[in-house]
């Protein structure tokens, strides 16, 4: 048996799902160590490297958790907020670091990760991309030096698959300006607008969401005030970039205190 920790992909036939098996095996650090679908899937019981497209490789799809991830270190995870809320507690018996990367989730469903993370590690995040999170250590900062004179706005755009809005990254960078300026993201946030809206709550932290055609993620977040904006933007050509972040918070969660991490704490931000 390789002394490679072992990878876990839940959703594996999904856009995310096949990307990280993809960064999986290209990796010299790590191996893929099984494959997880939802019950009642086409894939499951067939091999992964056919379902993939390309010559079989001895790792079956499954539907059971608790045996796939016996033999594993590390199970990531991208799919819907429930399954990722019933997988963790699995995942914690079977000491496997849960990586998430699941989005849309509901205050309930952040709390049970963090019931779990009392029992193994947790690394969750809106996004997993060092540009991304680089982002949002600048957005805080940027929001501690300007005043509430400066009016902020987070806007996002993704493929017309996307199904949550905003995104979690989206989220993750109103977060961040609210941290920066001392203010509940709850209260100045802002989700749509329409209508007869009247004039721009001072403090004020709006969203846009745009979904469209193949667009893998592109988030702003602007400062404007009178005679002047500034923008910081990211934008993702590849997924890859999401798959390479969660393969680097598997690795480092290897023999981390239980709990729950952001990937602020994977980079050392």
């Amino acid at each position: 048996m390789s002394n490679k920790p072992g990878i876990v992909v839940n959703g594996v036939s999904g856009r995310m799902g096949r990307m990280l098996v993809q960064v999986i095996n290209a990796s010299d650090k790590a191996r893929l160590a099984g494959a997880l679908e939802r019950p009642g899937h086409p894939w499951i019981g067939k091999d992964l490297g056919l379902m993939l497209g390309g010559a079989a490789n001895g790792i079956t799809v499954s539907d059971d958790p608790a045996a796939t991830l016996s033999d594993a270190q590390a199970v990531a995870d991208f799919t819907a907020p429930a399954a990722t809320v019933a997988l963790a507690p699995v995942a914690m018996a079977a000491g496997c670091a849960h990586i998430v990367g699941t989005t849309g989730m509901t205050a309930a469903d952040i709390a049970a990760l963090g019931e779990a993370a009392q029992n193994g590690v947790i690394v969750r995040a809106g996004n997993m991309s060092l540009g991304v999170n680089l982002l949002v250590a600048l957005t805080r900062k940027v929001a501690e030096a300007l005043d509430a004179d400066y009016d902020i706005e987070v806007i996002e755009a993704h493929h017309r698959h996307k199904v949550d809005a905003p995104s979690g990254t989206a989220l993750m960078l109103g977060q961040a300006a609210a941290d920066g300026r001392g203010v509940a993201l709850s209260d100045a946030a802002v989700r749509g607008r329409d209508g007869i809206t009247g004039p721009r709550e001072p403090g004020s932290i709006g969203f846009t969401a745009i979904r469209g055609g193949d667009i893998i993620g592109e988030h702003d977040v602007m400062f404007a005030t009178d005679g002047e904006r500034i923008t910081l933007r990211h934008v993702a050509s590849d997924r890859s970039v999401f798959a390479r972040g969660a393969l680097k918070a598997a690795l480092w969660a290897q023999g981390r205190p239980n709990g729950e991490y952001d990937m602020a704490a994977v980079l050392g931000l």
